[in-house]
């Protein structure tokens, strides 16, 4: 079935119905003494990226890679400890926004040259979202066609760092 498919799960009837919603009240009873005992995250309840926040980021110890785009910020991630930032970066401007969400690297190129934009360089490119986003050396004060520019050495850092699999994710 695709995506938006319009098929229906199948009514529950008699027992089977009432199982269902005694289930869905405790699950929701449950989140909510949690909530009102402070002791719930989102992650806790099926809300989350997979766990507790990083220290300093808005991402969660899965990440490998994290951006803020509102903070022009990035950092590299390891064991739910940050080994690398907060760095400077750019990203995409109006009309070519960087996607948000959690993503996993695709594929690297140390030596990338863009076949959308006129064989331009992006060096040191670690590809993450679809479209062809990746983090690149790039000037971190201009904003980009999506990607998420990093300065040289950073750049360096992260294409060193990140390997094929590692869970990216965009804030």
């Amino acid at each position: 079935m695709g995506e938006h498919s319009t098929r229906r799960a199948p009514r529950l009837r008699g027992p089977a119905r009432a199982g269902a919603l005694v289930g869905a009240v405790v699950l929701v009873a449950g989140a909510a003494v949690d909530v009102l005992a402070g002791t719930a995250s989102a992650a806790d309840h099926g809300g989350g990226h997979g766990g507790a926040t990083v220290a300093g980021t808005p991402c969660t110890v899965t990440a490998r890679a994290c951006v803020d785009l509102a903070a022009d910020k990035a950092w590299l991630i390891a064991d739910g400890t940050v080994t690398t930032g907060p760095v400077g970066i750019s990203h995409g401007g109006q009309g070519k926004e960087t996607p948000t969400g959690t993503f996993d690297v695709q594929w690297k190129d140390k030596n990338h040259r863009s076949a959308e934009f006129d064989d331009a360089p992006m060096p040191y490119s670690v590809f993450f979202a679809p479209g062809g986003i990746a983090f690149h050396e790039g000037n971190p004060k201009n904003p980009s066609a999506g990607c998420v520019h990093l300065a040289h050495d950073d750049a360096v850092t992260f294409y060193g760092a990140l390997e094929v699999g590692d869970e990216v994710q965009v804030h």
